[in-house]
């Protein structure tokens, strides 16, 4: 994949939470501008934007047509132990806690979160 664009409800806050997830997850500030963002990692960015004020009012759902979650690998179960307290840290609500890590299956190591749109973001360990 070469790059994923998302528009987004409030570019400060995307940019709180993603600046410092994908940070973790070993992606670089790529791109600056006035109404977005961007973050690189190898030869695969992901852009943000800021909506426009006129499509604010629809706001976004995972369970619509379109983008229903962002998947990223892991290095280990580890970093995804790591991630996860530091989701909780920050307040981020874990999903499907209740299962957690292995939400996703009994072979399947992840942790699954909202970003501040309430986009699904998911993190994956090698098996």
């Amino acid at each position: 994949m070469h790059h994923v664009e998302l528009y987004v409800s409030n570019l400060t806050k995307t940019k709180q939470f993603w600046g410092w997830l994908l940070s973790e997850l070993g992606y670089q500030t790529y791109q600056r501008w006035d109404k977005g963002i961007s973050w690189k990692y190898q030869e695969t960015y992901l852009v943000f934007v800021q909506v426009e004020d006129k499509h604010l009012s629809a706001g976004y759902h995972r369970s619509r047509i379109g983008l229903n979650h962002l998947a990223f690998h892991a290095s280990s179960k580890q970093q995804v132990d790591q991630l996860t307290r530091k989701l909780k840290e920050k307040e981020i609500p874990i999903l499907y806690s209740d299962r957690h890590p292995y939400a996703g299956g009994k072979d399947y190591y992840a942790v699954y979160f909202e970003d501040p749109d309430r986009i699904k973001v998911e993190l994956v360990a090698p098996n």
